[in-house]
Formats: C-alpha cells, sequence, structure tokens
C-alpha cells in the first residue's frame, strides 16, 4: 500500500486505460446477443437498469442514465418494438409511467447477463476475498458511493 501514497500522473493513467479496458471487454461480450437484435450498448444499459428496477419511472431512469429525454425514447421505442418492454401507467400519479421487462426483455437480459457473468465470475474467483473487496471499495468511491 504504501506505493500508493505516491501515485504518479503515469500510473493514474494506466489504471484509467484498465478501467477502459475492462468496460470494453466486459460489454464486447454483449454485443452478440446485442447484434442479433440490431441493439447498441444504450439499449443494453436500459435493459440492465430495468433488470434491477423492475417498473421505474421514465424519469427515474433519466437520472440513472443521465441522458436526454430523446436520447432515451429512442433506445425505448427500439426496445418496444421488439417487445422487450412493457409500460404501466402509475396506479396512484396516472401521469407517471412505469417500464417493465417483458419475458422477451428479461430473455435478452439473461442471455447478455450470463456471457459477462462468466467472465466476471472468473475474475473474481481467482481473486483473494480482500482484493474483491477492496476492489469494490475502489470503484464505489470512483463513482462517488458511499462506503
Amino acid at each position: 500500500m504504501q506505493e500508493l501514497l505516491y501515485l504518479k500522473d503515469q500510473q493514474i493513467k494506466e489504471f484509467i486505460e484498465k478501467l477502459f479496458v475492462a468496460y470494453r471487454e466486459s460489454f464486447s461480450d454483449a454485443k452478440t446477443a446485442l447484434n442479433k437484435r440490431s441493439l447498441g450498448l444504450a439499449h443494453h444499459k436500459v435493459v440492465h437498469l430495468l433488470s434491477i428496477y423492475d417498473g421505474i419511472t421514465i424519469s427515474e431512469l433519466l437520472k440513472k442514465l443521465k441522458i436526454t429525454k430523446q436520447s432515451l425514447n429512442r433506445v425505448l421505442n427500439d426496445l418496444v418494438k421488439i417487445k422487450s418492454i412493457s409500460f404501466e401507467k402509475g396506479k396512484k400519479d396516472t401521469r407517471l409511467k412505469h417500464i417493465y421487462l417483458t419475458k422477451i426483455g428479461r430473455d435478452l437480459f439473461e442471455e447478455i447477463f450470463s456471457v459477462q457473468k462468466k467472465r466476471i465470475y472468473k475474475a473474481l474467483i481467482n481473486s483473494s476475498s480482500k482484493e474483491v473487496l477492496y476492489f469494490d471499495n475502489v470503484i464505489k468511491r470512483i463513482i462517488n458511493e458511499k462506503i
């Protein structure tokens, strides 16, 4: 840990490159399933979030993705066309639209997740529990989450 006290710009650049490559590789695993349906990474992000936040509202999804309504609309329209998502009006507030994965959407998510899970699982299983815990803590700090 002592060497971390003296991080140089070059070390930080290399760390950023590793984050980039890890992102690229883990998301390239999803491309086969996405390409079959003429979908991209934006669609994957939405499907992934919907798998976690079942029934999320459009405004909550916009906040999580940090994109414009116009960008999200295009992605949602594509997912509706392939019958991967459905909308329901809010029961308490009918102005709110809740988004759900359909069976087709859940199957798409599972297809992508199973491929990505293999890479992540292999990396985690070949790491010590301390390394996994520290990595998780560092990632949370990078995204400004409280630990």
